[in-house]
């Protein structure tokens, strides 16, 4: 079998490409598996910080995660069409109770958060072993300025979110039919 770049693909080559294939055929095979793909970011979050808890380090690689994955967060409340940036032809918010529903459709899907986020902590992980990323810092302060920049960022997208009635969240299928009731076959209740 021929890679890529034909029969003249050097070996190492080759063998990367191999092992990128056999990482996008796992990576693949996680897609259905939302909450178990979760837990292993959790898992590999708490360990992280629990790292760098240890170390007393490493402060300035924390700050730089918090902001990257404030970036992604704002890309997954985001819909793929800002109403207020660009007018589009396509499906758009609705903005009154009257308009048709339009799904809401993310600017980053949740794999691909998902993905980003893990792929985020695994190198903050990896670079907490090398102490040229220590910076000495004042943490608290960057702790303080990463709340101040967290609370005005959802500020601006939860008013966002108003504005354009749109909740970015699947509560799930919503059940529609008659309460049922602990009635008796006489059609009185059983206390």
């Amino acid at each position: 079998m021929e890679g890529l770049g034909g029969p003249s693909e050097s070996p190492v080559a080759q063998k990367l490409h191999e092992a990128w294939r056999i990482y996008q055929f796992y990576l693949d095979k996680t897609t259905p598996h939302s909450v178990p793909r979760w837990v292993g970011t959790f898992v590999l979050a708490v360990l992280y910080f629990i790292r760098v808890y240890y170390v007393q380090g490493f402060y300035i690689i924390t700050y730089a995660l918090g902001i990257y994955i404030l970036n992604l967060l704002i890309g997954f409340l985001s819909p793929l069409v800002d109403p207020e940036v660009e007018p589009s032809d396509g499906p758009l918010l609705p903005t009154k109770g009257s308009d048709e529903f339009k799904p809401f459709i993310r600017r980053l899907p949740e794999f691909k958060f998902w993905h980003s986020i893990t792929k985020a902590f695994l190198i903050a992980f990896v670079m907490t072993f090398f102490r040229v990323f220590d910076v000495p810092v004042f943490w608290p302060i960057l702790l303080f300025y990463w709340i101040v920049l967290f609370v005005l960022t959802m500020k601006r997208q939860i008013a966002h979110m108003i504005k354009y009635r749109y909740v970015p969240f699947n509560i799930g299928k919503q059940k529609y039919g008659r309460k049922r009731h602990a009635a008796g076959p006489s059609g009185s209740r059983a206390d």
